[in-house]
C-alpha cells in the first residue's frame, strides 16, 4: 500500500491513511483524490480490513481543503468535474462497510473538514481548529459540506458557521457535537488507535451490520429503519461468529471472530 501523496499503512485489521503534504498543509490535489479512490477500491472488498483511520502528516493540520494553487490552473469545466468525482469519492468512503475514524490534527478547513465528516467518528487534538470559510472566496463548501454538516449539529449551527465562515475551536466542535472526543495534542491518532482497536475485537459482521443500520436507517423514517434493523441482526444471528462469542462467555474467555 505504498503511497506518496497518502501514506498508507497497516497494522492488523487496522489501515491507517495520512495526507502527507506537510509542507502544503495537506491541501487536497489531484494526486490526493487519485490515490484516496485506490485506497477506497481496495477497502470496499477486503474482508480483513477490521477499520480505518484518516488522518493529516503534522501537528499543523488536518488538511486545509482544496489546493488553490492547483485549482487556479483549472477553469469552471474542470472545477465541475472533480466536484462529482469527490462528491461520488466520499459517498464511497462514507459507505465503506468498515467504521472510519477522522484524526483531526491541527486545521480541518474546507474540503479537509468535509473529508472528516464523511468519516463515521472524529477525535480533534485540542490545538484543532474547524472551519467552512469558502463565502470568503465568494463559492460554498461543495462536497458535503453544507449537507453533512447539517444532519451532524443541525441546521441553526450550520448556517451560522457557514455563512459568517466562523472558525470552531476543538471544544466548541465538541460542544455542538461535530467531534467525538478532544484530545491532548499530538494524541489523536494514539486515540483513534484505540478505538480502532477495541472495533477490530468486536465481530466483524456485527460492526459492519451495526454501521449499515445506523447510517442507512438515519435517512429512512422510523418504520423503514425498524426493518432493516431486523434484516442486519438476521445477518449477524445465523452466522457462526455469533455462536463463536456464546461460547466465549461461557468459557470465560476471549472470542475470537473470523468474520464468517
Amino acid at each position: 500500500m505504498a503511497s506518496t501523496s497518502l501514506a498508507v499503512r497497516r497494522d492488523g485489521g487496522i489501515v491507517v491513511a495520512t495526507l502527507n503534504r506537510p509542507d502544503k498543509l495537506n491541501a487536497l490535489n489531484k494526486d490526493v483524490f487519485d490515490e484516496l479512490k485506490r485506497l477506497v477500491d481496495v477497502l470496499e472488498t477486503d474482508k480483513t480490513v477490521r477499520a480505518l483511520i484518516m488522518t493529516g502528516s503534522g501537528e499543523k493540520a488536518f488538511c486545509v481543503g482544496a489546493d488553490l494553487k492547483e485549482r487556479q490552473g483549472m477553469n469552471e469545466k474542470d472545477i465541475l468535474v472533480r466536484l462529482e468525482f469527490v462528491r461520488s469519492l466520499y459517498l464511497r468512503l462514507e459507505r465503506l462497510p468498515v467504521p472510519t475514524i477522522a484524526a483531526i490534527n491541527g486545521s480541518a478547513m474546507g474540503g479537509g473538514l468535509e473529508l472528516a465528516l464523511a468519516c463515521d467518528l472524529r477525535i480533534a487534538s485540542d490545538n484543532a481548529t474547524l472551519s467552512f470559510p469558502e463565502v470568503d472566496l465568494a463559492i460554498i463548501p461543495g462536497n458535503g459540506g453544507t449537507q453533512r454538516l447539517s444532519r451532524v449539529i443541525g441546521l441553526a449551527k450550520t448556517l451560522e458557521m457557514v455563512l459568517l465562515g466562523k472558525r470552531l475551536t476543538a471544544n466548541e466542535a465538541f460542544g455542538h457535537g461535530m467531534v467525538n472526543m478532544v484530545v491532548a495534542n499530538g494524541q489523536a491518532v494514539v486515540q483513534a488507535m484505540s478505538w480502532a482497536g477495541k472495533i477490530a475485537e468486536a465481530g466483524p459482521i456485527a460492526i459492519r451490520n451495526a454501521k449499515n443500520a445506523i447510517r442507512v436507517g438515519y435517512e429512512r423514517s422510523l418504520e423503514e429503519g425498524l426493518s432493516l434493523e431486523i434484516d442486519c441482526y438476521k445477518a449477524c444471528l445465523y452466522s457462526k461468529d455469533r455462536l463463536e462469542g456464546l461460547k466465549a462467555f461461557s468459557e470465560k474467555r476471549k472470542a475470537v471472530y473470523r468474520g464468517e
